[in-house]
């Protein structure tokens, strides 16, 4: 699952409108267009799911989603829901490196928008089909580098991400 994928599936789940996704990556730094916009959230057709059937046609006019570009957009999504914050003074902005895992970045940032808890995660994942207990969760939840930290794989993302469109458009 790429960053688009994932970009295309919160936007699913939350039932974000085009102009509320232009106005989060602002609210995260990044000014996209209405072209560029559309240009994110198309999909090409070998990244389909084999659950998903669905005619697309291919366009090299695609625009890639990384990790950086993926990140400002959760940091404006944090901003969209919760308001803007005044940065602590010792609190330092952690550069995005390309190999950090854009799905454990995903979910710490959709707890903070959304101000979930552990249960509520449990619970969503739970909808999503998958169960996880909380420590797998809480591993997944860890800053990179600690002893317990795990990578969060593509099928739990998008368990996550499928769990949060049924709790959400219910």
């Amino acid at each position: 699952m790429d960053n688009n994928d994932i970009l295309i599936r919160l936007r699913y789940a939350l039932d974000i409108k085009n102009k509320e996704m232009l106005e989060i990556f602002k609210l995260g730094g990044k000014e996209v267009t209405k072209d560029e916009l559309i240009k994110i959230l198309t999909k090409s057709k070998d990244e389909y799911d084999d659950e998903v059937e669905v005619e697309v046609e291919e366009t090299e006019d695609q625009i890639k989603c990384n990790n950086k570009m993926l990140e400002l957009f959760l940091n404006g999504f944090i901003t969209f829901k919760r308001g803007k914050q005044d940065p602590k003074p010792e609190q330092v902005e952690s550069p995005v490196s390309p190999e950090k895992s854009a799905n454990n970045m995903l979910l710490k940032k959709l707890k903070v928008a959304l101000q979930l808890t552990t249960e509520d995660m449990l619970d969503i994942l739970d909808e999503g089909g998958i169960a996880v207990s909380k420590g797998e969760l809480g591993a997944i939840l860890r800053k990179e580098g600690h002893r317990n930290y795990k990578v969060c794989g593509d099928n739990f993302a998008r368990k996550f991400l499928r769990g949060l469109a049924v709790k959400h458009r219910a």
